[in-house]
């Protein structure tokens, strides 16, 4: 549900993860409490389902939508839900987010295709975004994505072209750098001040609220959602010392879920963490992406003992 207020999609999103069974399909009754788990947390104003860390690139369309049901007979009538498209091919991207909106979703945030990190033109990106935009009414949230992505990191005239599609009211910037960051959110309030920039590189939280954000979609959010809120919150209140507080915590935490190689097993170190903190019955993801070594698990364990989780 999307509050009436000014900004109403300011905040702090747990990017979600999607729960297994033993023979790999969606255990729907872990995944529902997954998602009322999140919006328990004071500060959290919604939740992004089927992104990269709910793994939405090896779920079916089926799936996916499913999950939006479930997100939305949990939670949205408390919550903004806002769920994942991403699809290399645009007419299925359309009917992603068709079905994704008659399930209940929100909004829809446009992930750009895989193919585009090798390949993409002057004119491919702003042809997707545009079809899914006049297919759907709903708010459109953009994916800036890593400057280590290839062009699925937008370049600036690209950028500049995509934020001012009618029906786009934020971005969920993950470039994973500072000065990337700093420079795509120049931009964007030049040229659409109303779209919301979300910094939302979890290595990179707090200088990115030090430059400016009007919230992040996180993945780690699942994880500490109070001290990312608690962040948020404190650059809000112009109170570094708490922010710093909050840092001191999430650093460490990012460091070995997303700043360790190689960064395709930061879903799986998600969900062990999740289960050695005895939020997640299993922590299983879908193949290729295997189980975490055992040394690897003891790592996490003791980063999570380190930041003070038990």
């Amino acid at each position: 549900m999307i509050p009436t207020r000014d900004h109403p999609f300011n905040g702090i999103y747990p990017a979600t993860i999607c729960p297994f069974k033993a023979d790999h399909s969606v255990d729907e009754e872990a995944l529902a409490r997954h998602f009322a788990a999140m919006i328990e947390v004071p500060g959290i104003v919604g939740i992004l389902c089927n992104g990269h860390a709910g793994e939405n690139f090896l779920l079916s369309r089926e799936e996916k939508q499913r999950n939006v049901e479930i997100a939305r007979a949990t939670i949205g009538e408390r919550a903004i839900v806002v769920a994942g498209v991403n699809c290399e091919s645009s007419l299925e991207a359309v009917r992603h987010a068709r079905d994704a909106v008659l399930a209940g979703a929100d909004a829809i945030m446009v992930f750009a295709p895989y193919s585009w990190a090798v390949s993409q033109d002057d004119t491919m990106a702003a042809n997707h975004h545009r079809m899914i935009a006049d297919a759907i009414e709903a708010p459109i949230m953009l994916y800036q994505g890593s400057i280590n992505a290839g062009q699925i990191a937008f370049r600036a005239e690209v950028l500049a072209e995509l934020v001012q599609i009618p029906g786009v009211v934020a971005i969920k910037d993950g470039s994973w750098e500072v000065a990337a960051y700093e420079a795509n959110r120049r931009l964007i309030k030049e040229v659409a001040p109303h779209v919301a920039v979300m910094g939302s590189g979890d290595e990179h939280l707090f200088t990115s609220y030090v430059i400016g954000s009007e919230g992040s979609l996180v993945s780690l959010a699942i994880i500490i959602p109070e001290i990312i809120v608690a962040l948020y919150d404190a650059f809000q209140a112009g109170d570094m010392e708490a922010a710093r507080d909050a840092h001191a915590t999430i650093y460490p935490l990012a460091q070995a879920i997303y700043g360790t190689p190689p960064g395709g097993h930061a879903t799986a170190r998600l969900k062990t963490c999740l289960r050695l903190l005895g939020r997640l019955e299993n922590d299983r993801v879908r193949p290729p992406i295997g189980p975490l070594a055992k040394d690897e698990v003891e790592a996490l364990k003791g980063i999570l003992a380190e930041v003070g989780l038990r």
